[in-house]
């Protein structure tokens, strides 16, 4: 996750405006017209358009190639990258040759400084519970197996998060209604007239649910906005709507505060409060458009274009009855990698007549995209819950069941679907973020421009087990002027490693310090310091 943008005015640092003009020199618009190019890069629209589709690499040989599953040997692991001057500069210096690899939050952190280059205001904004909608119809369908397993019946998804940038513009082409924080999207997702990118947006359109707007307005108000229905999907074919949930999506979208680290929430510029009548009007409104531009037709529609099957229809009316039983998954203590991951599953029953109920657990290892793709623990069992009993089931997923599932995420999806003779099915989900170990940066002395000064890091195996091959990134706008890589050789079960280091600040002011850790075992490891630096003396 990114709240960020680039540390410490990444887009002054020297050369970065040069290779924001070169991007700009190699997008497709460039080569086939030239002078035409030249002419419109006084327009912020069309400049934000052609930086959204250069920053990925899928249509124009951009700047980052994006990869989001398997190992990442043939290039850097998006989790180690620190800041988007290092990507900038390794893909200048390569002769335009695509940087390997990224995820959302490395899109978003390279267009915010070269948007900020150009001189366009830009900021990084991280959704959580974000919506891929692939059809844009604002219902976002997700379908288990009676034992748990997500089945990939749909391509839409919920992302745990996802990051895209704003920035700050009028938008003559819409009115001065429309004008302030535009939505931008470098991450390849969904094509926006034949080219990977997306936006401008307006976050005015988005809000008000005028989703007929340019650009991409509908794929954005999805992911702030869409519906979540999910459906078990029985071994008879039959499928069963366990429930729809309309607060879901986009929640506590957020950036980074102007001078300091805080968190600022900004989801009320995306849309009115959740549960609110005038966001449901919003909801319905921007349906309905969509609805029109998809038959073609400007007509009211008020039922889907297919009707659906008639077990389905009953199952939708089922969802509506008082529920029998109620339940939830619960965590019993911080989870931290290298360690045991204990659990309750807390069932109640909600009425007078005795119950048997059919649990079936699952945990997976899952990307950040909620993508499953290791299974850790699997098992069933029946609990009897006499009238309006209550019980808890205790549970672990030990460290050696996830250690070599585990991914680059350290993220573990439980779900428990539990089935009652009586009743409709019941489904609990919990998302596990298992706790980074321990980075502690100390700068041990005063800093001023052109005197050295020595870093000390200090971090802990949390493992019971060797760890080996560690690296040591750092990183800072006017205190390194390259990536420092320090290798760190091996580290024995839970030991304590320390490691220095010199740093000579060549500019003043308020500067960032960002340090990463990263071995096989685990990755991502981030710290930073803040570093108030004096001039020369």
């Amino acid at each position: 996750m990114v709240l960020s943008g680039p540390p410490g005015h990444a887009w002054f640092e020297e050369d970065i405006l040069d290779i924001s003009l070169s991007i700009l020199d190699r997008s497709l618009n460039h080569r086939q017209d030239p002078s035409t190019d030249v002419s419109n890069r006084n327009d912020p629209i069309y400049v934000c358009r052609v930086i959204s589709a250069m920053v990925n690499s899928n249509d124009e040989k951009g700047v980052v190639e994006g990869k989001w599953s398997g190992n990442y040997r043939s290039g850097t692991n998006p989790l180690h990258w620190s800041g988007s001057v290092t990507i900038l500069r390794k893909w200048y210096r390569g002769r335009y040759k695509p940087i390997r690899y990224g995820q959302c939050w490395v899109f978003a952190g390279v267009m915010c400084t070269v948007l900020r280059s150009l001189g366009i205001p830009t900021r990084v904004i991280t959704n959580f519970n974000s919506a891929h909608d692939t059809n844009i119809n604002l219902s976002i369908d997700k379908y288990i197996d009676v034992s748990g397993k997500t089945l990939h019946l749909t391509e839409d998804s919920v992302w745990n998060f996802h990051v895209w940038n704003e920035s700050w513009f009028t938008r003559r082409d819409l009115g001065s209604f429309y004008d302030g924080w535009q939505v931008l999207d470098a991450t390849p997702q969904e094509k926006s007239k034949g080219i990977y990118r997306c936006g401008p947006a307006s976050t005015r359109a988005i809000k008000e649910g005028d989703v007929n707007l340019d650009y991409d307005s509908s794929f954005v108000f999805a992911a702030v906005n869409a519906d979540c229905v999910t459906w078990i999907h029985h071994s008879n074919k039959r499928k069963e709507r366990i429930y729809s949930n309309t607060r879901k999506i986009g929640k506590f979208i957020s950036t980074k505060a102007v001078g300091t680290n805080t968190r600022v929430d900004v989801t009320d510029n995306y849309k009115y409060p959740e549960g609110s009548s005038k966001e449901r009007e919003v909801y319905k409104k921007a349906l309905k458009l969509l609805r029109v531009r998809n038959t073609g037709r400007r007509k009211k529609v008020t039922k889907p274009r297919r009707r659906l099957p008639v077990a389905w229809r009953q199952n939708m009316r089922a969802t509506t009855r008082k529920p029998t039983v109620s339940g939830k998954l619960k965590l019993d203590a911080s989870p931290v990698i290298g360690q045991d991951i204990l659990l309750t599953l807390a069932l109640q029953n909600l009425t007078a007549d005795f119950k048997t109920i059919k649990v079936k657990l699952k945990a997976s290892a899952v990307l950040y995209t909620r993508k499953p793709k290791a299974e850790i623990l699997q098992w069933s069992r029946s609990v009897q819950l006499g009238s309006e009993e209550a019980k808890e089931i205790s549970f672990k997923i030990t460290y050696s069941q996830y250690k070599n599932a585990l991914l680059d995420d350290r993220k573990i999806l439980v779900t428990a679907v539990c089935e009652t003779r009586q009743g409709a099915s019941l489904l609990l989900e919990k998302d596990i973020v298992l706790q980074d170990p321990l980075l502690t940066i100390e700068v041990l002395g005063p800093t001023v421009v052109h005197k050295a000064t020595t870093v000390l890091v200090t971090f802990t195996n949390p493992l019971s087990e060797v760890v080996t091959d560690c690296v040591l990134r750092a990183e800072g706008s006017g205190l390194l002027k390259e990536q420092l890589n320090i290798n760190v050789a091996r580290m024995a079960p839970m030991e304590t490693s320390t490691a220095e280091f010199e740093i000579i600040p060549y500019k003043s002011g308020i500067r960032q310090l960002q340090v990463d850790l990263a071995c096989i075992q685990f990755s991502n490891i981030k710290g930073f310091v803040m570093l108030d630096v004096a001039p020369a003396q």
